[in-house]
């Protein structure tokens, strides 16, 4: 199995780095080495936020950075408009449809609508917007097994937040049911 390049980006406040570290952290709990980069703007919300993910199998990573993605996931329109040349040609782009009304631009490249904060609400929390696209992703792209990131959410959805389990756990298949 091949090294997976992973890039998220969108404002602060739509799970962008979360995304990146449950997936990081997924691909650690199933023995796999992984790096997780974030890098995001000095406001709290409202401000850009990215990180890359990439993951080896076999081999240790040995820098986090990378100039083309397998994958990336992009949550709002400055995200697509600046991210959209960082996948690689024949990877996938995965829009957040629900923020974003414009079409991805080259035709090299498998394009996802998500239409994930409408999912997000009609589940009725939208602060899953992040696990519906998360769930979009693993579904399209397993760069790690699901198992180990429901692993990941029962430590994430844990005390206090142990009553959240259940809705992201819908909402990581909601896209996929929905499409179906």
């Amino acid at each position: 199995m091949a090294t997976t390049k992973l890039f998220f980006a969108g404002s602060g406040g739509q799970g962008v780095l979360t995304m990146g570290q449950m997936v990081t952290y997924a691909a650690m709990y199933a023995d796999m080495n992984a790096t997780w980069l974030p890098s995001y703007g000095p406001e709290m919300r409202g401000g850009t936020a990215n990180c890359t993910v990439v993951i080896s199998p076999d081999k240790p990573v040995s820098c986090p950075l990378i100039y083309e993605a397998d994958d990336v996931v992009v949550m709002n329109l400055p995200s697509l408009i600046k991210f959209e040349s960082l996948v690689k040609p024949g990877g996938n782009l995965f829009i957040n449809s629900s923020m974003i009304d414009q079409k991805a631009t080259r035709d090299d490249i498998n394009v996802y609508y998500v239409p994930a904060n409408d999912i997000a609400m009609a589940l009725g929390n939208a602060r899953t917007a992040n696990v519906v696209m998360l769930g979009a992703l693993v579904s399209v792209a397993p760069a790690v097994p699901v198992q180990m990131i429901y692993k990941i959410m029962e430590k994430t959805f844990s005390g206090r937040k142990a009553h959240l389990l259940d809705i992201n756990k819908i909402a990581f298949h909601a896209w996929e049911k929905q499409k179906a």
